[in-house]
């Protein structure tokens, strides 16, 4: 990907559009009347609205979390908790208003369909804008539909888990927040045995200042399934004004089943990214969590795998970036409660310019839990001496017979590479861009190209200016 084309989705992200909305929150509106009208807007079932109104009222009796960043810059009182497009979805990219459709062009969505993907969706505020599925795998019996529509479409499949087992309404703060305001997101259902060959991509923009985005994905894979879904984020650059996501995302891995999950988080700066991601693994199946995060100014994202079933297994491989301003507290959280389950952890974060990472892990093995591996690695790179890196690994092992492993390890740049690269002709800040992509390098692989390569460029624009 050319340095000019890198230039342009960067800009792309960080530009926000002029648009028409249909319906916009007051600022700060967060009460019964508001969560009413959304569900109303949506034409939701009454068992969905009694959700968002008993969540509502957990909301309002919950003290914020006094635990991890400070949260003190965020302020509710001016957040937009529900703003609309003024625009219907469509399965026709030529039909999304042209003001939209740029923005989404320049970060390569339509292409990206045309070329690599089994089925696409796009998220503008709070409404999926685009949304479509190719027709080999609609013959198969997979759904891949906006969230809203699938609550509508496929009442009783929605109903059984959106927001029962694996992400209680009572979980947190803001998850309960997410589920008295949740719109947008993706509805994943993947029949026994079926193999879904072509990732699945939803992309969500968040456009307007003081916005709040809270989008829900689930994704369902019954016994022997397999699906590879990959999911894209970013929003302007407004100065001081904060913006808030709090998305949600649940996974069911069936018995023998796989999923993928892959996420490049890029808020901007004037974004709190407060997300929750969960998935619950039956017997054999695999969970694959691949995550990228360097966007936002505050960032509190903890994927966690509940190992149910015998010998399912979860991986989570991550990438935190921080800069100026910017504070990303990331990890990972596994449960196992079943014999012969695995686990591997592989964390790496950059700081730079007074940036904070914070790798915040937890690991808990239960009495039942026999034969079962842990082997968590955290890597931290220090590119100057007001950055930070911290690591905070919890392990509850209740079980005597298994293998438990935890390394962590943290560097600075090494002037002896740095002047081994300058002696064969790199400039001093080729040098440190050709260190920091061959630090990433074990996490990008398994990102998919297209994101792997953005991501890489973007982090390689954030070290210009990285001498000295």
């Amino acid at each position: 990907m050319k340095q000019v084309q890198i230039q342009k989705i960067k800009k792309a992200m960080d530009t926000a559009v002029e648009s028409k909305d249909s319906f916009v929150a007051e600022p700060g509106k967060l009460d019964e009347e508001l969560v009413r009208f959304i569900s109303k807007d949506k034409n939701e079932p009454d068992w969905m609205l009694k959700k968002r109104l008993k969540a509502l009222e957990l909301f309002k009796k919950t003290p914020m979390p006094k635990w991890g960043p400070s949260l003190k810059k965020l302020e509710m009182d001016k957040i937009i908790f529900y703003r609309t497009p003024d625009m219907e979805q469509t399965t026709d990219w030529e039909e999304v208003p042209s003001e939209i459709k740029k923005t989404f062009d320049a970060l390569g969505i339509p292409e990206a369909e045309r070329k690599a993907l089994g089925g696409t969706g796009a998220q503008f505020e709070s409404n999926v804008i685009y949304h479509k599925l190719k027709k080999e795998f609609d013959k198969q019996g997979v759904i891949f539909e906006d969230m809203n529509v699938a609550v509508k479409k496929y009442p009783e499949l929605v109903k059984k888990y959106f927001m029962t087992n694996c992400i209680p309404i009572s979980d947190h703060k803001f998850i309960m927040l997410h589920a008295a305001v949740w719109s947008g997101g993706t509805f994943i259902y993947v029949p026994k045995n079926v193999k879904v060959t072509l990732p699945l991509q939803a992309y969500f923009r968040m456009n307007a200042k003081l916005g709040g985005q809270f989008e829900h994905t689930l994704i369902v894979v019954e016994a022997g399934g397999e699906v590879n879904y990959i999911e894209g984020c970013s929003a302007p650059q407004f100065g001081e004004a904060k913006a808030l996501h709090a998305g949600g995302v649940e996974i069911y891995v069936g018995e023998g089943a796989r999923v993928r999950y892959s996420s490049v988080e890029n808020w901007s700066t004037s974004t709190f990214n407060l997300n929750t991601k969960r998935a619950i693994i039956e017997k054999n199946g695999i969970i694959e969590w691949v995550g990228g995060n360097m966007g936002s100014c505050t960032t509190m994202l903890y994927p966690c795998s509940i190992l149910k079933g015998e010998g399912a297994r979860a991986d989570h491989l991550g990438i935190a970036y921080a800069g100026r301003n910017q504070n990303q507290d990331t990890g990972a959280k596994v449960y196992h409660i079943a014999p012969n389950t695995s686990s591997n952890i592989r964390m790496k974060s950059i700081s730079k310019d007074g940036g904070v990472c914070t790798y915040r892990g937890l690991v808990k093995v239960a009495k039942s839990s026999k034969n079962s591996k842990v082997a968590a690695i955290c890597d931290a790179l220090i590119l100057d001496k007001k950055s930070i890196s911290n690591t905070i690994p919890d392990m509850d092992i209740g079980e005597e017979t298994v293998q438990i492993s935890h390394e962590a390890s943290v560097g600075k740049l090494s002037t002896e590479k740095i002047f081994y690269l300058m002696s064969r002709g790199l400039k001093e800040e080729e040098a440190i861009q050709m260190i920091v992509t061959g630090f990433m390098e074990p996490i990008m692989k398994e990102l998919p190209l297209e994101y792997a390569v953005e991501l890489n460029k973007l982090i390689q624009l954030e070290m210009v200016g990285a001498v000295g």
